[in-house]
């Protein structure tokens, strides 16, 4: 018998192959009715599969978030079911549920259309209103070759199952899938769904294989939920840093150099604030440094990239031996050794902050470069910490404070997810175990709440990763801390201890932006590009009512300036509204108005951002002071636009 625990305690015990449907009647009639699936040992599974362990076993209904992932999957399967109904043609590949909905890939000779798409909606809203049941069922591999022998991805799928896999198939009215689950129980459990887009992708994700076409949906349980999903998908489009670099005169691309932006002079200005910003905070326990951009590849096999990252690497070929044996570096972490080991260090030294702003270059695939977020030619606020073994926990802390309060000067919050050993790595377990145990260890003193993300770390080593979550509620994986013990190994490394034998540092990798580009994107469309003033590339506009008026705006202006305000005279013959509208769209933080009283009175009309028609009247001079000190506070606006 299987002996299966609730969450109060209690016990059932039940034969093996018993659906788990049987086993919540058991709880009570009320909760059979309500639930979706089950947890057995943190498995889920849906109400017809059969049990075959005992454990831990909680049910899910739709108050509980599991869910979400079940009713999405059974989205996939419905979409599949609705276009088997109207492209029998079409072959059919996976539909997996994601982290914002569902997609579902099929092998079909032309693209979908928008009128395609729509065609589909409709009848999933058919399937839907049938109330077909999910039935599982559990076969043998020849039977499953048989039933999806007009399959071949389907066959491939069932080609690569172990031999002892669990062999299944979900059927849904006349649409059988191969299929692990779990399903909800039946198509009218899905009510508020929307198709999204199509995309081209690749058969398993390997470029060498066929593209299919992959519809991407989304499901919620409730009505607003899918509504307010719907309007931040809107709103995201509107603040695409893409579509607003351009229309703010930020940056640009050219086909000259894919995937690396030319920034404008009010781009730059940005570009140059930001950075000023981390230089002000790292001044007093970071050393800043410079280091080459171009290095032979005996630093990278040393490293470890030459053997495992080198097709993301620009490789420069030597014509004096016909060989590709340079590169471009993809990052800073070697060279911050090679600085590092060139001289003696004690442990009186530690922990040793290097850190650098140096350009870098990934080679990354043309198809994958997406504005700011994906290029090939980037800069980070890069740091590598020397450290002793014994610094690790007081220096996650340490930096761990510095990132948490860089992300708080822009209204941005922060979720900590610490990631471990991937397959392809460097060193061996025990270097690993002793790695990962000493992060966790350090990250756990912190007392801050955090997520695995098992699988997930670097090559070298495992990290914590800061998940940033923006005005628009989606989450940026942006600054990390990684700790490395091979790099060390591998090149060396050594301080002197206390009792003046040589001992091995360890290395922790730190970034806070991720790369600048990447970092001005995401607060492009966090503030829909109303920076902040301090972070604005034009703070104040000066606008003269009147022609005779200028040279008293310009005096004003002037002013600004010399106060270290970023101030533009708009003394043009347009009218005034046309000149506001204009200062509007470039989301001027404030326009100060000039008018006849205002000049002889020796102040000014000032419109603020967000505040439609309202004007305050100020003196220059107190007007001067207030944004003076926001630029110092690096004050933001009294509300980040939000979405919702």
């Amino acid at each position: 018998m299987l002996v299966l625990t609730l969450p109060d305690g209690s016990t059932r015990e039940v034969a093996p192959g018993t659906p788990a449907r049987d086993v919540v009647a058991t709880i009570g009639e009320r909760l059979l009715r309500a639930a979706i699936a089950v947890s057995v040992n943190g498995e889920t599974l849906d109400l017809g599969t059969p049990l075959r362990t005992g454990g831990s076993f909680r049910v899910f209904t739709e108050r509980d978030a599991e869910s979400l992932a079940v009713l999405r999957h059974s989205g996939a399967h419905i979409l599949a079911t609705a276009v088997r109904r109207l492209r029998p043609d079409a072959r059919i590949g996976f539909g997996p549920a994601i982290d914002d909905g569902f997609y579902y890939d099929f092998g079909v000779d032309k693209p979908f259309t928008p009128e395609d798409v729509e065609a589909f909606e409709a009848e999933m809203k058919k399937v839907i209103a049938e109330k077909y049941p999910f039935v599982r069922e559990e076969i043998d591999r020849a039977e499953a070759n048989k039933r999806f022998v007009d399959d071949p991805l389907k066959l491939e799928r069932i080609a690569d199952l172990g031999a002892d896999e669990v062999i299944s198939t979900y059927t849904d009215g006349p649409f059988i899938d191969l299929c692990r689950g779990p399903h909800v129980p039946d198509t009218s459990y899905l009510k508020h769904f929307k198709l999204l887009h199509t995309a081209g992708a690749y058969w398993r994700g390997d470029e060498k294989r066929p593209m299919l076409q992959r519809i991407y949906a989304t499901a919620f349980w409730k009505k607003e939920d899918l509504d307010g999903y719907l309007f931040r998908i809107e709103e995201a489009k509107r603040r695409d840093h893409r579509v607003l670099g351009k229309t703010l005169d930020l940056f640009l691309f050219s086909q000259v150099s894919p995937g690396s932006a030319f920034w404008t002079e009010r781009g730059t200005i940005i570009y140059n604030e930001l950075t000023e910003f981390v230089r002000e905070r790292q001044r007093e326990h970071f050393l800043e440094i410079k280091t080459p951009l171009l290095y032979n590849k005996s630093l990278w096999e040393t490293s470890g990239h030459w053997g495992k990252y080198r097709e993301n690497m620009f490789l420069i070929h030597n014509k004096e031996t016909e060989e590709l044996d340079s590169s471009l570096k993809p990052m800073n972490c070697p060279s911050h050794y090679v600085l590092y080991s060139a001289k003696k260090h004690s442990y009186r030294e530690l922990p040793k902050r290097f850190v650098t702003f140096d350009v870098l270059h990934r080679n990354e695939l043309t198809g994958a470069l997406s504005g700011l977020t994906r290029v090939r030619q980037f800069q980070q606020d890069d740091c590598h910490v020397f450290l002793m073994e014994s610094q690790i926990a007081p220096e996650v802390q340490f930096l761990m404070d510095f990132i948490l309060g860089y992300y708080e000067t822009f209204g941005l919050t922060a979720k900590l997810k610490f990631a471990t050993r991937p397959e392809v790595r460097v060193g061996d377990d025990a270097m690993w175990d002793r790695a990962e145990q000493a992060l966790e260890a350090a990250l756990k003193s912190t007392g801050k709440a955090y997520e695995l993300k098992a699988g997930d770390g670097a090559f070298y080593g495992p990290k914590i990763d800061f998940d940033v979550e923006d005005s628009l509620g989606r989450a940026w994986q942006l600054g990390t801390i990684q700790l490395d013990y091979a790099a060390p190994e591998r090149f060396d490394l050594q301080y002197t201890s206390e009792d003046n034998t040589a001992h091995r540092p360890v290395v922790i990798h730190r970034a806070v932006s991720g790369s600048f580009e990447r970092f001005i994107a995401i607060l492009i469309e966090h503030f829909a590009g109303a920076f902040p003033v301090w972070l604005s590339p034009e703070q104040v506009r000066v606008l003269p009512i009147a022609d005779d008026l200028a040279p008293v705006a310009e005096e004003i202006t002037k002013k600004m300036k010399a106060a270290g305000i970023r101030a533009h005279l708009d003394a043009r013959s347009d009218t005034l509204n046309y000149r506001i509208r204009e200062g509007e769209m470039m989301k001027v933080p404030y326009m100060a108005v000039v008018g006849k009283r205002e000049a002889e009175a020796g102040t000014i009309a000032v419109r603020e951002r967000g505040q439609g028609k309202k004007q305050e009247i100020v003196s220059v001079d107190a007007f001067i002071a207030r944004v003076v000190d926001e630029v110092r506070t690096r004050a933001l606006p009294l509300k980040v636009e939000a979405a919702g």
